[in-house]
């Protein structure tokens, strides 16, 4: 028996690879040999030599590698290292870190082929091939030494890659499903636009999918359309599809993530996504910038006006987790004109602003007309940009920061209180403010820099700043703490040596039933002086219980705070 392995290097555990899978699927509709095709995954963090041993085992005559940016590096580093070790074992490499540059990756001694595009049916006749010793057919994308295919792009709807193999394998990570290939757009860095128009697959095919990934998840559901939105008709008929079955077939705590055109919302859609109930939906937004002139040049022709629009709407509804991106780096965008974007972008009060920064990918037009998009750009993957015209490298250095504070502060969902109050109270623009404090932080150093150091950079720094005041500060952080971490002792930069109160408040709540600490459950209580009046003191508490976490959305979970006031006089409550 012959055996084939499809290999995916993810870029985290909870990330369950599809591509291999894709593959598998592939062998099993359209080989015609006997052929033994199973998947494995990992990381990227994982020990190289231990994936080698795991490959090793499973004796593979043929080897697929799912190549992404973020896997090529260890993808080549492993290939040639087992090549060495079994010169016999054929090594192909796949996906969209290769398709558009085979002659390169064939340059290398160890890779044997290369599949550019599409890869189902490409794969299984590869293996066809080489199992009957017959000559590769041409049209398929498959790429030799000596000759290079362009990318196959499949006039079939490619066959379902869930199996009992997949559910075997998919453990508690995040599950993604396919209803589309392609994109409408042909944004100037992106290769998306590169495979096609968009093609649907069938409805029936997609709504068994949904329920059937959704029954076997245990928090989210990706969906990897490139715009899922660009048939509005379809969209909506989804949408209103997991909205009927939430809380019968599709269980409920299950939330499912899109991305998305914001600019292409229709009143209708905005409406069925406001109707859905809380945390069922999460929604990607990629705005890239809101400079017009640059949109234009790199072929993202936007509505900005009505973009803005139909992102407060969502966002005011607060029943959908919102998350929009912006790309430094992009042609004619200064950094006061990033300035601008990010400044409108954050205003639109989205859950998560992801600050990226332009990467010039094999394929992507900004990447193969240096003429006409000139920027210098590493050239060790992810290939990410280090300066243009229009920034300099000290400019990309600076946000690199201000992203680092974006990210700690902002999204992390750690300090969502503390930055609310920050933004409202320290004077000047969001980047204005996250630009001077992560600049701050990394001269101070946040490379390793442990969350009870960080919070103490957090407060010693907007503690001096003018119009916040410091004893507000402290206590907004400090229920930021107790919502947000379930270790129960406050960090020191946060503590108030004053055990008799806490004491007092303790047994406060202790005397009554309603409040009393439950058997098993986990509490901490801290004092808000700022809002302590004479004898009459203000305290929270959070009791941590997994009910209580909020997993959809924020990369901390968030626990409920109590406030309440309790009387303290002659130390009543201490003795």
């Amino acid at each position: 028996m012959y055996n084939a392995l499809f290999f995916s290097f993810n870029s985290k555990y909870t990330h369950a690879a599809l591509a291999p899978w894709c593959l598998l699927a592939g062998v099993k509709k359209y080989c015609k040999s006997g052929i033994n095709a199973f998947v494995a995954e990992g990381t990227v963090n994982e020990d190289e030599d231990a994936v080698l041993a795991r490959i090793s085992a499973c004796k593979p005559n043929f080897i697929g590698f799912c190549t992404y940016i973020w896997n090529v590096k260890t993808v080549m580093w492993l290939a040639e290292k087992y090549k060495k070790a079994h010169p016999d074992t054929i090594i192909a490499l796949g996906g969209p870190e290769v398709s558009y540059n085979p002659e390169e990756i064939l340059s290398a001694p160890f890779v044997d082929y290369v599949i550019s595009g599409e890869g189902e049916q490409p794969c299984a006749v590869l293996l066809d091939s080489i199992v009957c010793g017959e000559d590769i057919p041409e049209g398929f994308g498959i790429c030799t030494r000596e000759k290079i295919s362009p990318p196959f792009i499949s006039c079939e709807e490619p066959p379902s890659p869930y199996c009992g193999e997949f559910f075997a394998a998919l453990g508690n990570r995040i599950p993604y499903i396919e209803t589309s290939r392609g994109c409408p757009y042909s944004c100037a860095f992106c290769l998306s636009g590169r495979c096609g128009g968009v093609r649907y697959f069938d409805m029936d095919r997609v709504k068994s999918e949904i329920i059937l990934l959704a029954q076997n998840a245990v928090s989210t559901v990706k969906f990897v359309d490139r715009t899922f939105n660009a048939n509005k008709r379809r969209a909506k008929e989804i949408l209103r599809f997991i909205i009927e079955n939430h809380g019968a077939k599709i269980p409920r705590g299950i939330c499912f993530h899109f991305e998305i055109a914001g600019d292409i919302l229709d009143d209708e859609t905005i409406e069925i996504i406001r109707s859905a109930p809380k945390v069922l939906f999460q929604f990607e937004i990629g705005m890239q910038s809101f400079n017009e002139k640059t949109l234009e040049y790199i072929h993202r022709r936007t509505d900005c006006k009505l973009l803005k629009n139909n992102i407060l709407l969502l966002t005011k509804s607060g029943n959908a987790h919102i998350h929009i991106d912006l790309i430094a780096g992009l042609p004619y965008e200064d950094l006061s004109s990033f300035r601008d974007s990010f400044n409108t972008a954050f205003s639109l009060g989205a859950d998560m602003l992801q600050m990226g920064f332009l990467k010039l990918l094999h394929g992507a037009d900004m990447r193969e007309d240096r003429e006409k998009y000139p920027c210098e750009f590493s050239s060790e993957p992810p290939y990410e940009v280090i300066s243009t015209p229009w920034l300099t490298a000290e400019d990309i250095a600076a946000l690199k920061h201000t992203e680092d504070a974006l990210d700690r502060l902002c999204n992390s969902g750690r300090f969502r209180r503390t930055s609310e109050y920050i933004m409202q109270s320290g004077g000047g623009t969001p980047f204005d403010i996250l630009s001077d404090f992560g600049k701050f932080a990394a001269e101070r150093g946040t490379a390793k820099i442990s969350l009870d150091d960080y919070i103490a950079l957090v407060y010693e720094y907007f503690s001096r700043q003018d119009g916040i005041d410091k004893a507000v500060l402290r206590d907004i952080m400090v229920c930021d703490r107790l919502s947000a971490n379930s270790f129960g002792k406050l960090p020191p930069a946060l503590q108030i040596s004053e055990p008799i109160l806490t004491k007092c408040a303790k047994q406060y709540l202790e005397s009554d039933p309603n409040t009393k600490q439950k058997k098993g459950v986990k509490r901490s209580i801290a004092i808000l002086y700022s809002q302590c009046r004479g004898e009459k003191i203000c305290a929270v508490y959070a009791d941590y219980t997994d009910g209580d976490k909020n997993r959809h959305g924020i990369s901390a979970p968030e626990y409920e705070l109590h406030k309440f006031y309790f009387e303290y006089k002659n130390k009543a409550f201490a003795d």
